[in-house]
């Protein structure tokens, strides 16, 4: 599964307060929901917490957006160790401050042994520049698709994981804003006007069990129904 964390500036602004206030209240939406999916199910969950466009709102914005992600994996990071979570992080880490960088560097050791979730958090990401690295990483070769998804994990600065089979975003957009472009060839998409913020675990049981309806074809077509008659024998 995949989340695209959509709507923290916006919670907060309806209420007049300051969208830093938003995005805290996003950070205990990221808790509800990294305690909720292993019960339903969900062994790895990717959550879209900053893009490599995010760079382009206000620096004070993105200082407090920082500073919230190392203050809350300093406090985080022992109780995903103590529920069987690893963390990992997916995008690049020069251009983030150094002291987020070791704070993630510390978290993720810490969780290293984690098996109950694999928790993918993508950083100062692009799907699309991931995918032109990987493609200049592979010039002159012509790849099949296990081995470019490969390349790709190594260009996202990220172990491969699953492609994804649900992806989420809240907040009322319906668009992917270049996350996951690869890895979501063939994901199931939930909209939800839900803020982040006001996303719970029960919305996400709503998700899952809406993926259960799908009728997921790749490509092929459905079995046919059974006969009634040679149901019944």
């Amino acid at each position: 599964m995949a989340l695209i964390l959509d709507g923290n500036g916006r919670w907060a602004e309806r209420r007049g307060w300051p969208r830093t206030l938003g995005h805290r209240a996003g950070a205990d939406a990221v808790r509800r929901a990294v305690r909720a999916a292993p019960g339903l199910g969900i062994e790895v969950l990717t959550l879209y917490a900053f893009s490599s466009d995010n760079w382009a709102r206000p620096p004070a914005e993105v200082r407090a957006l920082f500073s919230l992600l190392e203050h809350h994996l300093a406090r985080e990071a022992p109780a995903l160790a103590d529920e069987g979570v690893r963390l990992e992080f997916v995008g690049r880490r020069d251009r983030i401050p150094r002291r987020v960088k070791l704070a993630i560097e510390r978290a993720e050791a810490a969780t290293a042994w984690g098996s109950r979730l694999r928790l993918r958090v993508a950083v100062d990401y692009s799907a699309r520049d991931a995918i032109a690295r990987a493609a200049a990483s592979l010039a002159g070769t012509l790849p099949d698709r296990e081995a470019f998804a490969e390349a790709l994990a190594r260009a996202s600065h990220a172990a491969p994981a699953p492609d994804v089979d649900l992806l989420i975003r809240t907040g009322g957009e319906r668009r992917l804003s270049d996350f996951l472009l690869w890895e979501c060839a063939y994901a199931e998409l939930v909209f939800t006007d839900t803020l982040w913020p006001d996303f719970d675990g029960p919305a996400l049981a709503e998700a899952v069990a809406e993926f259960a309806r799908r009728d997921r074809r790749f490509g092929g077509v459905s079995p046919p129904a059974p006969d009634a008659a040679s149901a019944t024998g």
